[in-house]
């Protein structure tokens, strides 16, 4: 069953407002969870903001099984936390480094992963390693086996990179990893939400996500999945009394289950927006929702080659709602200006979050819009007609 578009639609007030492309950004949340988010304030501002967690603890603790189905795990596999970059920091920070490990990775990086790889390279005398791309950009899984050696501590992979469009084998990166009994960290804050994600498919011990992007949850929420296999061998880089007990006057024990990654202090309304956002991607079905990204991609991508001076950047043989050009004459950060004026969201992706990509491929500064299924056609032709050689 696909995507009742104007359901959808009608379930998102800014529908109203903006042709809105920027969803690898921050999509425009449904009305379910901004109104959870916003009952929950206004609970707050009436009782309190300890009685309210109190009143409300079945909807908070309700997220963890949204999550969990989610992504295909357990619920003690799950940690909410702020954003996806510090669920993505507590799994990185939490292996044990050792002088000579080797971290693999892929070369499309985004420079929130890269800089804490050289941080701990400079830290630990660690090697950071980009794996060679196949033919159509995405990285070689066949590479990334012959790189394989005692030596290789982490394989840390980005599932669909910040620009260029392509989707990653994670599942085929994951046989690798279980092969060769390495931990294999998955950046998947641009692929929930858009696509089926299972961990146990993929095989990862470790993924991060956030709430803003495509799965549509309110801002400043991420969530973290460990593996039971691994949970246990991992101590956060921090703890505080939520992750730990303090057992004797020298001693405490961290928690047996992924609130060990947690810290007290939270965005209570948020956790709450953040599972309800879960249940409405759970509610229309991530195949379907899948194959309307998907395929509105592809058509955003037909038209936009179709006008004289624009070319599309990306890469991959299996693609996602992450599209990426360019305007003969025209920088990037004035035509996403100029859409702006016209009510048209996208965003600008920069040579400096995703370095050795941008470098390899010789790539100046991208236009990107990102698509949601509760986009139309119509907003496809309003962008391409509002851009320069669109033949109008």
């Amino acid at each position: 069953m696909g995507i009742d578009v104007e359901r959808v639609r009608a379930d998102t007030a800014g529908c109203a407002e903006v042709v809105h492309l920027d969803n690898a950004g921050s999509s425009l949340p449904p009305r379910p969870v901004t109104d959870a988010v916003v009952g929950h304030l206004r609970l707050e501002e009436r009782i309190g903001g300890y009685r309210a967690a109190r009143a409300e603890e079945a909807r908070t603790e309700h997220a963890y099984d949204a999550l969990a189905a989610l992504v295909g795990a357990g619920r003690d596999e799950i940690a909410i936390v702020e954003n996806a970059t510090r669920a993505w920091d507590m799994a990185f920070y939490s292996l044990p480094w050792r002088p000579g490990d080797r971290i693999l990775t892929s070369r499309a990086e985004y420079a929130g992963n890269v800089i804490p790889f050289l941080q701990i390279a400079r830290r630990h005398g660690v090697r950071v390693e980009p794996v060679p791309d196949d033919e159509s950009g995405a990285l070689s899984a066949g590479a990334l086996r012959d790189m394989i050696d005692e030596r290789v501590r982490l394989i840390a992979v980005t599932h669909v990179p910040t620009q260029g469009g392509l989707v990653n084998p994670a599942a085929e990166i994951g046989r690798v990893a279980r092969e060769a009994g390495v931990t294999y960290l998955l950046d998947a804050c641009q692929s929930v939400g858009q696509m089926r994600v299972d961990v146990r498919e993929i095989g990862c011990d470790l993924l991060s996500a956030t709430g803003r992007k495509f799965l549509r949850g309110p801002r400043g929420t991420g969530f973290l999945y460990c593996s039971r296999r691994i949970l246990r061998d991992l101590e956060p880089p921090f703890l505080d009394l939520h992750a730990a007990t303090w057992t004797s006057a020298g001693g405490y024990t961290v928690h047996d289950d992924a609130r060990r990654f947690e810290n007290w202090e939270g965005f209570v309304a948020g956790k709450i927006g953040l599972g309800v956002a879960a249940d409405y991607a759970l509610g229309l079905g991530l195949d379907a929702i899948e194959e309307r990204v998907t395929g509105l991609a592809e058509t955003l991508r037909e038209r936009l080659r179709a006008i004289p001076g624009v070319t599309v950047r990306d890469t991959g043989v299996r693609r996602c709602g992450i599209v990426t050009f360019t305007v003969d004459g025209h920088e990037s950060a004035g035509v996403a200006r100029a859409l702006s004026e016209q009510a048209i969201n996208v965003s600008v992706s920069w040579p400096t979050s995703a370095r050795w990509d941008f470098e390899a491929r010789g790539l100046p500064p991208m236009v990107r819009a990102s698509v949601h299924y509760y986009n139309t056609e119509e907003e496809l032709d309003r962008l391409c007609a509002a851009l320069p050689g669109h033949p109008s």
